[in-house]
């Protein structure tokens, strides 16, 4: 199937990157725009900086400048789980959304002054929750003069600069544009250019100027975002955009920043500080680069971090080049922290310098909703629940996820069969039609899945929560042994036949973190069984044993077409294989096939898609895992 190509974005960014020049090279004095609150009351303070302390140059701090700053906010406002239809909760206490991130940003303006506090946000703002599935495809904003929800509430808070996230290319470049043309602050991102030249396709950077005691002071805000944008969303940017790396485009953007007066040079970088790429080597510059950038490019005073979901309060990495320590903070996903970073600058011989330099995070569970913020996504929150409360069919046995880290479930059988009969259908009439149909699908929360009984839009959404794409890929017998030896790694190596499953699966990845449940895929056929062992004894890579599919052991050179997921697809967690001839790529949420299947069909009774095609053993012996 083909898809109308959107129009190329250049002509409405040159526009914008005129807009940004505006802003770059005669910023208004930045004062009052931002509201002044009461005192923050009973919000976790933190105290105003003591000028001199935590010293990054030399002399005593005259000027304190606090840069406020969110990430990852996925269109999450209230403190809500859309997939429960409850207010959210979890473990550790934590509190989400906008909203309450919101009430932290306007205590501090008030306790630190409004015309010395910048906000910024580092990115991934308009996908991730059923937010922003509904405002891109049930009730879009393209065209239709509808307000992004996440535009009247970011508008309200008063943002002074936000950067793109790999997530905002999720719904196509059109819908993006949509977005910035409805807010009232620049949307900044130096590094996602025009096709194949060389020219920022949105703005680059901003400067804002603070009044203080001793004069104007400039700050350049700058946008960065990890070029894995280029393969996660090649469907949605091929042809359009392309994306250097960080640390190279910061050595062109951050002079030209500097050029423009800026005194001090903020960077929102939507990229980790743990070095490393989901995707390795498929692209030459790495997907997590905050601390090359702040090593590597001269000039960065401060840097707020995103993509990693990640908690950093304070990091203070030395640049490589003038030892000159640079800021780093990462306030938690979903709007949970609010990252404070202050910096003492001085004037010396008459130019500023920051001198000293502290960052910590605001706890959002400590914070009421703010009106304004609430008053502005209300509408929206009603329709979202409404749609995701709108039944579409009912299920004959319930379907959980939790054990689908290690067991056969039919959850994940679910997914797998609606995935594999979408493609073959819609491979009915290509030159592919009658070959055989493998799927990969993994479990995204354990908590999710399908109850017994009446299902609605919201119990799909729980069962596949990413807004991923389905893709096929031709595939072989080689690729289906190597793939699933890969998947195996996320075991632990296990010589027992009792085991806990927090004993048995997680494991370190290369880059010393636990696997995450999402990098175990389950792979399954749809026109016959594939059956294997995952002996979890044996060490990394032979592991996969018994593979076989129809019941004969499983030729190398078989033909298969392989549903998958465009982010798998596109490189994320560097799985193998995947870079055989694309089949079918329809741009069409995996969870919107599953919901108009479950909608065609009614009843849904597991008889029909699942079977137990695979097991752990411990060197041959079935291995049983317990909660």
């Amino acid at each position: 199937m083909t898809t109308t190509p959107e129009q190329p974005p250049t002509a409405a960014m040159r526009r914008r990157t005129l807009l940004a020049s505006a802003f770059v090279g005669g910023a208004a004095l930045f004062t009052a725009s931002c509201s002044r609150e009461d005192g923050p009351g009973r919000i976790g303070r933190t105290p105003r900086p003591t000028a001199g302390t935590e010293g990054t140059g030399s002399g005593e701090a005259t000027f304190t400048l606090t840069v406020l700053g969110t990430t990852d906010l996925h269109s999450y406002v209230l403190n809500w789980d859309y997939f429960k239809d409850a207010e959210f909760s979890d473990d550790d206490g934590n509190h989400i959304g906008l909203a309450k991130a919101a009430t932290l940003i306007k205590a501090m303006r008030a306790e630190r002054g409004a015309a010395t506090t910048l906000t910024i946000d580092a990115g991934d703002t308009i996908q991730g929750s059923p937010v922003g599935f509904y405002y891109a495809r049930i009730e879009p904003i393209v065209g239709t003069g509808t307000v992004h929800p996440l535009a009247a509430t970011m508008n309200a808070v008063g943002y002074d600069a936000v950067a793109l996230g790999n997530h905002e290319f999720n719904y196509g470049v059109d819908h993006l544009n949509a977005f910035i043309e409805q807010v009232e602050f620049p949307v900044l991102c130096a590094n996602a250019l025009e096709w194949q030249t060389t020219t920022s396709a949105y703005p680059e950077y901003v400067i804002k100027e603070v009044e203080t005691p001793e004069g104007v002071l400039k700050v350049g805000i700058v946008g960065l975002v990890t070029p894995g944008c280029a393969i996660w969303d090649k469907a949605n940017v091929e042809n359009k955009l392309s994306f250097n790396g960080i640390v190279e485009q910061a050595k062109i953007t951050i002079p030209k920043v500097k050029a423009e007066g800026a005194d001090v040079v903020i960077v929102s970088c939507h990229s980790g500080s743990n070095q490393g790429s989901s995707y390795g080597d498929a692209l030459p510059f790495p997907e997590n680069a905050s601390t090359e950038l702040a090593e590597q490019v001269d000039g960065i005073d401060a840097i707020l971090v995103g993509h990693a979901h990640a908690e950093i309060p304070e990091q203070k990495i030395a640049n490589l080049t003038t030892g000159k320590e640079v800021l780093l903070s990462e306030p938690y996903f979903w709007g949970r922290r609010v990252s404070v970073m202050n910096l003492g600058l001085a004037k010396q011989d008459g130019a500023w310098g920051v001198v000293s330099s502290s960052a910590s995070l605001l706890n959002a569970n400590t914070a009421e909703p703010d009106a304004d913020v609430v008053a502005a996504f209300n509408d929206a929150h009603g329709k979202v629940r409404g749609y995701i409360n709108s039944a579409i069919g009912t299920s004959t046995a319930a379907m959980p996820l939790a054990a689908a880290r290690y067991s056969d479930t039919a959850a994940i059988d679910l997914i797998n069969y609606v995935q594999a009969h979408s493609v073959q259908k819609a491979l009915a009439a290509t030159d592919v039609a009658g070959w055989p149909v493998l799927s990969i699908a993994a479990a995204f929360i354990r908590e999710g899945g399908l109850p017994a009984g009446e299902l609605t839009v919201r119990n799909a959404a729980s069962l596949y929560t990413f807004d991923n794409t389905l893709n096929a890929v031709k595939f072989t017998g080689a690729n289906v042994k190597e793939y699933l030896e890969f998947s195996a790694a996320y075991f632990k190596q296990v010589d027992a036949t009792e085991v806990a499953a927090d004993d048995l699966t997680n494991a370190d990845g290369p880059d010393g973190r636990p696997i995450p449940d999402y990098n175990y895929d389950i792979m399954g056929g749809l026109d016959a069984p594939l059956t294997y062992d995952i002996d979890v004894a044996k060490p990394v890579g032979q592991r996969i044993a018994n593979l076989a599919y129809d019941g004969q052991p499983l030729a190398d050179d078989a033909n298969f077409v392989l549903a998958v997921n465009n982010y798998r697809a596109g490189g994320g967690g560097n799985f193998p294989g995947l870079d055989g001839e694309v089949v079918f790529n329809e741009q069409k949420e995996i969870r919107q096939f599953i919901i108009e299947w479950v909608a065609e069909q009614k009843t849904i009774d597991p008889a029909l898609f699942h079977t137990v095609d695979w097991r752990i053993v411990s060197n041959g012996r079935v291995v049983s895992v317990t909660a």
